[in-house]
């Protein structure tokens, strides 16, 4: 299950589950970042598992539930966590998620995750406000049969709406958290990358790495939804640092970093 067809049915699941819901936006959070969660008032919950098309997620840091609620002033879905390519599922599988808060109303996709800090000056716990991407996981979620309302040939030119991103600047700016800009590169996993990817990724111009979002992003793009993010910058990449990578550190750092993150994308919302 991942075309539209079968994203209408997960939508009417989630409805007979949650109610009706008007969101302004649709979050997805990433590895360490789900305290945004326990932000949201007037939550209703469902867990990916009861969800048809979904996966319960088997990654420490993702808590595997769809949400609806209140978050600054705004009704928002909320995805908490997300299921991987590097798990075994299809880039159409790891997108479905998308094209389900599409059917469910959502016209605005804000996306978040934990990445490598590939530009050398990036330090443990900054926050990135992801300008553009580099799709190396050499997968696509639109291959198949063209969806119903799709262009064929998507234009990929502004995946990332200029001006969300000019809406998180000022966010973070009106709350005092320092916001990078930079690119993106998505990754298949789920190892980490040697020092000599690292220093390809530098030299191919992306800023951060990890091993998300980039399918979220492109059907986004194919439905015509805004689109906007924010990496935070876990751990120095390999070969950066002579330290060893851990998911451990990924989930700790996240968590120190949650109340920059949550402040920030709070006040955002409040402002769509």
């Amino acid at each position: 299950m991942s075309g539209a067809a079968e994203a209408r049915l997960a939508a009417d699941a989630v409805r007979a589950r949650l109610g009706v819901c008007s969101p302004a936006a649709a979050i997805v959070l990433g590895s360490g970042l789900g305290a945004l969660a326990d932000r949201l008032t007037d939550a209703r919950r469902v867990p990916y598992a009861e969800i048809p098309g979904f996966h319960a997620t088997q990654v420490v840091g993702h808590r595997g539930e769809l949400l609806c609620g209140t978050l600054g002033g705004r009704e928002v879905l909320l995805l908490a966590g997300r299921f991987h390519m590097y798990e075994g599922h299809s880039a159409q599988a790891a997108a479905f998620p998308v094209r389900v808060v599409h059917a469910l109303g959502a016209r605005v996709l804000f996306v978040s995750n934990a990445a490598g800090g590939v530009r050398r000056t990036f330090r443990p716990g900054d926050l990135m406000l992801i300008a553009d991407h580099l799709n190396l996981m050499f997968r696509n979620p639109l291959i198949g049969p063209q969806q119903p309302g799709e262009p064929r040939f998507p234009d990929m030119s502004a995946p990332w709406s200029p001006r969300l991103a000019a809406l998180l600047e000022e966010a973070a700016r009106e709350s005092g958290v320092v916001l990078q800009r930079g690119v993106y590169a998505g990754l298949l996993g789920p190892s980490y990358e040697t020092p000599a990817e690292v220093r390809v990724l530098e030299r191919l111009g992306a800023d951060a790495v990890g091993m998300s979002t980039v399918p979220e992003v492109i059907v986004a793009a194919a439905l015509r939804m805004e689109a906007a993010g924010i990496s935070c910058i876990t751990n120095h990449a390999a070969g950066i640092t002579a330290a060893p990578l851990d998911h451990a550190e990924v989930i700790e750092v996240g968590a120190r970093a949650a109340d920059a993150f949550c402040a920030l994308v709070e006040r955002w919302v409040a402002r769509l």
